[in-house]
């Protein structure tokens, strides 16, 4: 190895979780969007609570709460968090479901992977809810927005 260790290896090149335990936790947000696109009356039915599995939006945001408070259970290297607050939000478009989830902690990590977790996991639950009335629904665009918090500071995503 060369003195430019990667933080997730050890001398050995064996998986290790970083030591984040001398850190000092600090307040950390962090936010995320996806997009789960639909034919328009698809679209219709979740504005109008039609669709017959029941109540999308409602099961979608219940789905990512859970999803955030369970991050470290699904991706390797994460560390379990004590998370503060998870708020889904959902925005209807003429053919798709925007889902934004916005993820707090005190704590000595970020919650970016916690944020996007979500955010994945409401819009599959949309999908779920969905997929006897559209068959053709694609979900994408999953993105970090914004992050606050520990020593990088806070940071933005800019288009264009």
């Amino acid at each position: 190895m060369t003195d430019r260790s990667l933080s997730h290896l050890d001398p050995l090149g064996g998986a290790r979780m970083v030591d984040v335990s001398p850190k000092e936790p600090t307040h950390r947000r962090a936010l995320a969007r996806c997009r789960v696109s639909m034919m328009p009356e698809t679209t219709a039915k979740v504005a109008n609570n039609a669709i017959t599995k029941g109540d999308v939006l409602a099961a979608a945001r219940v789905a990512g709460i859970q999803a955030a408070k369970r991050t470290a259970d699904l991706i390797p290297m994460c560390h379990p968090l004590l998370v503060g607050a998870v708020q889904i939000d959902f925005s209807i478009g003429d053919d798709y479901v925007e889902v934004e989830s916005k993820v707090e902690t005190v704590d000595r990590t970020g919650v970016e992977m916690e944020a996007m977790t979500a955010c994945a996991i409401a819009a599959l639950t949309v999908y779920d809810m969905c997929k006897t009335a559209d068959r053709t629904m694609s979900i994408g665009q999953l993105m970090l927005w914004e992050k606050m918090g520990g020593s990088s500071g806070v940071w933005k995503r800019h288009l264009g």
